[in-house]
């Protein structure tokens, strides 16, 4: 719609468009003005030495009416736009018209042909503004030659160099301002495409940070809810199955089961909360939460497994929450781990605080199995999750994961977290 009303003002003579001299800057726009001042300028000085000179004739009042009309055109080429409109075009040649009948009138009013000049060349195409030129300039050089007294090489030769160099200067900055025109619109495409592409990465990076929050979460569920209601069920199923034979037996079982649905249901608050681990929040740090792991681990009645827990060495300065956090969550899946597929009866924490690193060591008697390269998993692993998850959080912290097992031999898990600033600085991880 907004192409048919533009086409339809183009055929009706109007301009809808920008100004060619706004669009090309204030050089332009500078010259424009002044081109207009000196139109008025040299016609106001033609007149009056006309007035001067031939006082009384009978032309007088014809010159006095074209040169009002003169003026009184060019004031309605700016409201007519600059585009070569089929009106823009007639207005120009009535206005050469009635410039060329007041040359021959009054030969002095030639040299009000330089704004005419720049006039056609902005409005007609670069040929059919050449000729119009050449055309003015032919009677400029008639015009001179008839107030001349006699030949004068000069006045043939100085209107086409006057010509020539205003039609040099008038093009030069033609192509001066379709270059800044250009040089903008691909600046404007340049910054286009940035910020289309800082919004392409924004899009990506949220993807992929909502990506590794779900990975997160799921390794924070599967560590603390899915293992403790694993432990749950497993012990409500052996008070049923000694309810009736051992009631003391069944109502251990259901007193230990409540008290892993409370840390439970502690976890989940906390990860409503902030996602930290309940037994960090609870203050102490990351050894007293060990060493509360390794009491409940051996608590609980099925398996009859025993975890101690061992610290070497004191921290040089509080380890940062995301460290404590991992390592806290890597010693919790590591031990779901013994007690599902292991069949161990003993196990061991070891944490080992250097200058430069933390070291978990996960150590149990179990029956073991062949550690398959690049991927760790447990043999016998029904969901196959607890091994890959540890070795992202560690992964994800920039440190090393170890794992030395062989059937029958038990298995020592050994998680390295470098300290060094650099590998603590990275955007929050997923773990």
């Amino acid at each position: 719609m907004r192409e048919q009303r533009s086409g339809a003002a183009e055929a009706d003579g109007t301009a809808t468009g920008p100004d060619p001299d706004a669009a090309a800057g204030p050089d332009a726009r500078w010259l424009a003005l002044l081109m207009h001042a000196a139109f008025f300028l040299l016609l106001g000085a033609s007149l009056t030495r006309f007035l001067m000179r031939h006082p009384g004739e009978a032309r007088t009042p014809w010159i006095i009416a074209l040169s009002i009309t003169l003026a009184v055109l060019y004031l309605l080429g700016p409201v007519l736009g600059s585009r070569p409109t089929p009106r823009r075009l007639t207005w120009l040649g009535v206005l050469v018209a009635v410039w060329m009948v007041l040359v021959v009138l009054a030969p002095s009013f030639a040299w009000c042909a330089v704004p005419l000049f720049y006039t056609g060349l902005r409005i007609l195409p670069p040929r059919a503004a050449l000729a119009l030129v050449a055309l003015l300039t032919a009677f400029v050089v008639a015009a001179q030659l008839r107030l001349a007294t006699g030949f004068d090489p000069n006045l043939v030769l100085a209107p086409p160099a006057v010509a020539a160099v205003a039609t040099a200067v008038f093009v030069h900055m033609q192509r001066q301002a379709v270059r800044q025109r250009e040089l903008a619109a691909r600046q404007r495409e340049l910054i286009d495409d940035l910020l289309r592409t800082r919004r392409e990465l924004a899009a990506t990076e949220r993807r992929e940070g909502t990506l590794a929050e779900r990975q997160r979460l799921s390794m924070e569920i599967h560590d603390t809810l899915a293992q403790g209601l694993s432990s749950q069920q497993m012990l409500l199923q052996a008070a049923d199955r000694t309810w009736t034979a051992d009631p003391d037996a069944a109502r251990r079982h259901v007193r230990t089961a409540t008290g892993i649905a409370e840390r439970n249901l502690a976890e989940a608050r906390r990860f409503v909360h902030d996602l930290a681990p309940a037994d960090l929040a609870e203050g102490g740090g990351l050894e007293a939460a060990l060493h509360a792991l390794a009491a409940r681990e051996s608590a609980q009645p099925q398996g009859a497994l025993t975890v101690r827990c061992h610290v070497e060495g004191t921290p040089h300065t509080p380890l940062p929450d995301r460290v404590q956090s991992a390592l806290l969550r890597i010693a919790q899946g590591a031990l779901a781990n013994v007690r599902e597929h292991a069949g161990a009866t003993a196990a061991g924490l070891t944490l080992t605080h250097l200058d430069d690193r933390v070291v978990l060591d996960i150590g149990d008697n179990g029956r073991g199995f062949t550690p398959e390269p690049g991927a760790p998993r447990a043999t016998g692993a029904v969901r196959g999750h607890g091994l890959p998850a540890i070795q992202a959080r560690v992964h994800q912290l920039g440190g090393t994961l170890t794992i030395e097992s062989a059937p029958g031999e038990g298995t020592v898990l050994s998680a390295e977290i470098p300290l060094a600033p650099t590998a603590l600085t990275t955007p929050e991880d997923p773990a």
